[in-house]
């Protein structure tokens, strides 16, 4: 038996040529239209009547220099919120889905309450849930309850984002078509197990890329302690510009952020690029 010749036909390998052409024109127009309309930007920023004063008060160097470790010190206590926070908030999101996505009539009061919970702190602000538990808890005097306010502030973002995350996941149960339940049931499933067995695997996975997106959001929505108090980053930038009348140290906490987002928002595109394919059969 003789081996196939894969040898790319002369046409092939023209046609070839012809892509890697145009792929470069693409990345060469791409390439200059972005030089140019970032050097418009720049001339136009530095050109401005305020610029001066913009660069004395956003761009000083030694106020960046000087605030750096107190704002680095800051965004760990973000970090260790938002570690703290995003796992409780997956158990209580998933719960309440679950609760939402059940039948069984014995449960429609906690149908009730898992509704009302995700209407009340879907429709409720953060920085008010943040308000009311840092507040609102310590005057309450319960024995057994923390008063620390970054305890308290992550307690908030986790009952509002928990909502957010619940109707995530509920949707994607949603998605799973009922014939897959009813072939888990067919195969002597009970109803308890072919949830957690066939349709919270495949829901679930399709929600991923939207639950990443939580995520960033949540991140970010940690410097809202800081409004009660909390000595995180941003309250660290605003504590330096009140003292000493420079907002650089805005920026270099927006820096922090970023370096944070952006790989985890690449990871969401890629991940959902991943399903998408998945999906169509192409890989």
């Amino acid at each position: 038996m003789s081996a196939v010749d894969r040898t790319p036909s002369e046409r092939e390998r023209e046609r070839a040529r012809v892509r890697r052409s145009i792929r470069r024109r693409g990345v060469l127009l791409a390439t200059a239209a972005t030089v140019v309309v970032l050097g418009l930007l720049v001339v136009g920023l530095t050109s401005s009547p305020g610029w001066p004063r913009v660069r004395e008060t956003f761009l000083s160097w030694p106020d960046a220099k000087e605030s750096f470790p107190d704002i680095a010190k800051g965004f760990w206590l973000n970090v260790k919120m938002f570690l703290a926070a995003e796992p409780l908030i997956l158990l209580l999101g998933g719960a309440v889905a679950i609760v939402r996505s059940t039948v069984s009539p014995l449960l429609t009061p906690i149908r009730l309450l898992a509704v009302v919970y995700t209407d009340f702190f879907r429709g409720v602000p953060t920085i008010l849930v943040v308000f009311l538990f840092a507040f609102g808890i310590p005057a309450l005097g319960l024995q057994g309850v923390p008063n620390d306010l970054a305890v308290l502030g992550t307690a908030a973002l986790v009952l509002s984002y928990g909502a957010y995350v619940a109707e995530v996941i509920r949707a994607g149960i949603d998605s799973v078509h009922p014939s897959q339940v009813a072939s888990a049931e067919a195969l002597g499933l009970s109803r308890a197990q072919a949830m957690r067995f066939v349709v919270l695997p495949q829901g679930v996975r399709r929600v991923v890329p939207p639950l990443i997106n939580d995520f960033v959001s949540l991140q970010k929505d940690t410097a809202l302690v800081g409004a009660v108090g909390v000595f995180e980053s941003l309250f660290a930038a605003q504590d330096y510009g009140n003292f000493n009348f420079n907002y650089t140290p805005y920026l270099v906490t927006a820096a922090f952020f970023v370096a944070l987002t952006i790989p985890i928002a690449r990871f969401t595109d890629w991940m959902g690029r991943r399903m998408m394919e998945r999906e169509r059969g192409s890989r």
